[in-house]
């Protein structure tokens, strides 16, 4: 193989891992969204703390991210008892990640974790956290997957 061909090869390879990396971290994102919003918006209707509200957040988070994992893989004919310790192998350092990042955003911008509902506050700066939240994962994501690890241990159920 010449140095020329070897370099397309590279950069299609590249291409591949940022492709697959960019879907693993939108399937994370769609997991984690879907919990911060929920428990965000539970934590805030029900005048919880900052602390409860976070902490419900990152649970629902951590619930469906795996969730949106686990579904095809039992739908692959895979127990739920074969089916977890490959959503937690691909899903978990992503979701900590992801979370880590938006929670630390949301409770550094002021006043968003006292905003309501109906504030744009509340929901721009969810939106900006989550925005970072992504960057922040799609290294981790395409580190995992460039290694056979991650979103690499489900691909083949898919």
């Amino acid at each position: 193989m010449t140095t020329a061909e070897h370099d397309e090869h590279a950069g299609h390879g590249d291409r591949n891992l940022n492709h697959t990396a960019f879907s693993a971290t939108v399937h994370c994102l769609t997991g984690c969204a879907i919990g911060e919003i929920l428990g965000l918006a539970l934590g805030t209707a029900f005048g919880w703390s900052n602390g409860a509200t976070i902490a419900l957040s990152i649970a629902l988070a951590f619930f469906f991210g795996y969730s949106l994992t686990l579904l095809p893989l039992v739908r692959a004919d895979l127990s739920l008892r074969q089916a977890l310790p490959l959503a937690f192998a691909s899903d978990t350092l992503s979701i900590a990640t992801m979370e880590i990042v938006d929670s630390l955003i949301v409770l550094a911008v002021p006043g968003a974790m006292d905003a309501g509902l109906g504030d744009l506050l509340f929901w721009g700066s969810l939106a900006g956290a989550l925005f970072v939240a992504f960057w922040a994962a799609f290294p981790v994501n395409r580190w995992l997957i460039a290694r056979g690890k991650g979103h690499a241990v489900v691909h083949a159920y898919h």
